[in-house]
């Protein structure tokens, strides 16, 4: 056994591979001792992780790059050598944000630029209505949740700096947000969403999968420095993880898998809940609709582990279009370099793929090139940036 880990975690489906890697007994037969530690903030996460109170995290994947930038916090390479979930998040809306927004569809529903057009159109009767404007709730300023309401509303012509408010709120509290009339809509990860419908008090808008077709949402996250001192901790916390996600991935183990994250240390809620985003078919609507999706969340299939320096690409993008960072050749590979395929492949004794996922399938914007991201920040009309 090596000393004792310290591991900290969000409580969210996405760190299901984390969780039943530990629970489970892989990390255990990979000779790792682990101590998992519940949060609430990532905040939390990003700083006990920073400093050395955690040796690895449940982080998310821009905050994994936004530390190596030095951004809003003080600058700490992190190495990311396994892909906790690939999607996962959901955009939830008020009943009464949901009517507001059906009362202007023109087309199909579930088509993300069909709802975007529907939110300018409600946003702009809001304005002159002289109404307060629309509050959305994220996770953290460097979240894939902001990139994403950005970019689903920017599409439309909706500034998400000027015309709505967006404002950061821990997973866990999104719920009693959007109850109390705090926020008008969220969005979060699994299963938060789900919460809100079986409460009566949401109904499930988009699955993210709609608006970005594959996309790095949550990485296992350790500080390069402690990465380099340990190599062979790392390379056995990603076939402990590995292991758990085809574990999970596995239809027969799904209620297993459902049972122990459904545990009060760990996330805590219903383990039906957890069982419905595993397999993406979510209760949309309190009236009971549901919806499902094979690409809501991704956990070990389709190469989800594996790390993609083009999705740490895409996400600094985000940073550089809404005003984080400047647009540079030695940021674009800072940025590259903290999602690790390298040390996944070694991990696992394997060559690379000789072809990698296809990313993105942004519904929105050209095809993203990482060699040309200035060309992808020129195609968008609504930005912080400027040429």
């Amino acid at each position: 056994m090596t000393a004792p880990l310290r591991i900290g975690f969000i409580p969210l489906v996405d760190a299901a591979a984390l969780i039943v890697a530990v629970d489970k007994g892989f990390a255990a037969a990979e000779g790792l001792e682990v101590e998992l530690v519940r949060e609430v903030s990532w905040s939390n996460v990003r700083d006990k992780l920073n400093i050395g109170l955690f040796d690895a995290a449940h982080l998310l994947a821009p905050v994994a790059i936004a530390s190596s930038l030095g951004l809003g916090h003080v600058k700490v390479p992190i190495a990311a050598p396994f892909n906790l979930g690939i999607n996962g998040n959901a955009i939830t809306v008020s009943p009464a944000l949901h009517a507001a927004l059906m009362g202007e569809i023109d087309g199909d529903r579930f088509d993300p630029m069909v709802t975007a057009k529907a939110l300018a159109k409600v946003v702009a009767k809001r304005r002159k209505a002289g109404a307060e404007p629309l509050t959305f709730g994220m996770t953290f300023p460097f979240s894939t949740h902001n990139y994403q309401l950005r970019f689903w509303m920017a599409a439309a012509g909706v500034d998400p700096d000027e015309d709505v408010r967006l404002v950061v709120l821990p997973p866990p509290y999104m719920v009693d947000s959007l109850k109390s009339g705090h926020v008008d809509a969220f969005c979060v990860g699994a299963p938060w969403n789900s919460v809100a419908v079986d409460l009566g008090i949401g109904h499930i808008l988009h699955f993210v999968s709609d608006i970005l077709v594959r996309a790095a949402e949550k990485v296992l996250a350790v500080r390069q420095v402690w990465a380099d001192k340990n190599p062979d901790v790392v390379a056995s916390l990603v076939r402990a993880a590995v292991k758990a996600a085809a574990f999970i991935e596995s239809p027969a183990n799904l209620a297993e898998a459902a049972q122990i994250l459904a545990r009060p240390e760990r996330i805590g809620v219903d383990a039906e809940v957890i069982q419905r985003s595993l397999i993406g078919r979510l209760k949309i609507s309190p009236e009971g609709e549901v919806r499902e999706s094979g690409r809501y969340l991704l956990v070990g299939r389709e190469e989800a582990g594996r790390p993609d320096p083009v999705q740490a690409a895409w996400l600094y993008a985000q940073m550089v279009r809404w005003g984080q960072t400047t647009l540079s050749p030695e940021g674009v590979k800072t940025a590259m370099a903290v999602f690790r395929p390298d040390l996944y492949d070694a991990a696992l004794g394997r060559r690379p793929p000789e072809q990698a996922p296809a990313a993105f399938g942004a519904f929105a914007g050209p095809v993203f090139d990482p060699d040309d991201i200035r060309g992808h920040l020129e195609a968008f009309e609504v930005r912080r940036w400027k040429a």
